[in-house]
């Protein structure tokens, strides 16, 4: 089942183009990464998909219209904006109160038990809290509930190493405990890829790149190329190249992996690496053209 499906997704604003003309169909049951320069459309797009914002085409989430029918649509999905916004004066304890009290999918013990990972205290009041704790408590407050579907705008932004890691963890946990289907768009591309079953590059309002992460592993390798086999792998007509300590390193798809590691090492590429050839490789073309 398609949990979400967008057909010639479009949002403009004014003469500035957010989304064009997108297609994209995210499975029951996958952790989607949506990952982007800055202006490429992300936040944009995960607006549409929990009915923050008006657009053209056709985007269908749960079966429902997110524009129309975005009451129904919030009891089964959650969506973490990349800026935290609570109201200031509202103590720890009344905001978890408030939300047992209006939200039915949430579950008290499990943001106490994700706030007892943090030094935020129940008295405290938001604005006593640093940008990261208001983060802290944020994610503890929407993670409590129990949605069939989580949309994440830079879910991790302003927190550190140690609770990003944590945060990251206790998501895939989640994932395989509740059989959620996440969907994440994210700078902080090495820190969210052991999650991610499926992988989409927006550039530009275009989707210029979708593969799952099984496909990565098979059809994507980087060789770091010995200096005398560099001529023979250029040959081979690599997707992209980079120097890195010294050696070319060049990225192939769909080359047999035995040919390859003739030419150098050979590894799988990050998604980051993997986003950077891309869209390097783009770099030259007209802004219509996709991969």
């Amino acid at each position: 089942m398609a949990y979400i499906e967008a057909r010639g997704l479009r949002k403009t604003y004014g003469a500035t183009v957010a989304l064009d003309g997108i297609d994209l169909e995210v499975e029951e049951g996958r952790i989607l990464g949506v990952i982007g320069p800055n202006g490429a459309g992300k936040t944009t797009a995960l607006n549409a998909i929990v009915g923050l914002t008006s657009y053209e085409g056709q985007l269908r989430v749960m079966g429902r219209d997110p524009w129309t029918d975005r009451a129904r649509l919030m009891r089964d999905a959650t969506f973490i904006a990349d800026v935290a916004v609570l109201p200031r004066w509202i103590r720890v304890s009344q905001a978890l109160d408030y939300l047992a009290g209006v939200h039915p999918g949430f579950d008290r013990a499990k943001a106490d038990a994700l706030l007892a990972k943090t030094s935020i205290r129940p008295t405290s009041k938001v604005r006593e809290l640093s940008k990261g704790m208001v983060a802290q408590l944020h994610l503890a407050l929407v993670m409590a509930i129990d949605a069939r579907l989580l949309v994440l705008d830079e879910p991790t932004l302003g927190l550190d190493l140690l609770f990003r890691k944590q945060f990251y963890d206790s998501l895939l946990s989640d994932y395989f405990e509740q059989s959620r289907t996440v969907v994440v768009a994210t700078h902080q591309v090495d820190e969210v890829q052991h999650v991610l079953t499926d992988v989409v590059f927006l550039d530009r309002g275009r989707i210029v790149f979708r593969r799952s992460m099984e496909e990565v592993e098979v059809r994507f390798h980087e060789v770091a190329v010995h200096p005398d086999r560099i001529a023979a792998a250029r040959a081979l007509h690599p997707v992209h190249e980079r120097q890195s300590v010294g050696r070319s390193v060049l990225l192939f798809e769909g080359q047999d992996r035995e040919r390859l590691a003739a030419l150098g090492d050979v590894r799988t590429p990050s998604v980051a690496d993997l986003f950077v050839a891309i869209l390097s490789s783009r770099a030259g073309q007209p802004q219509g053209a996709t991969r």
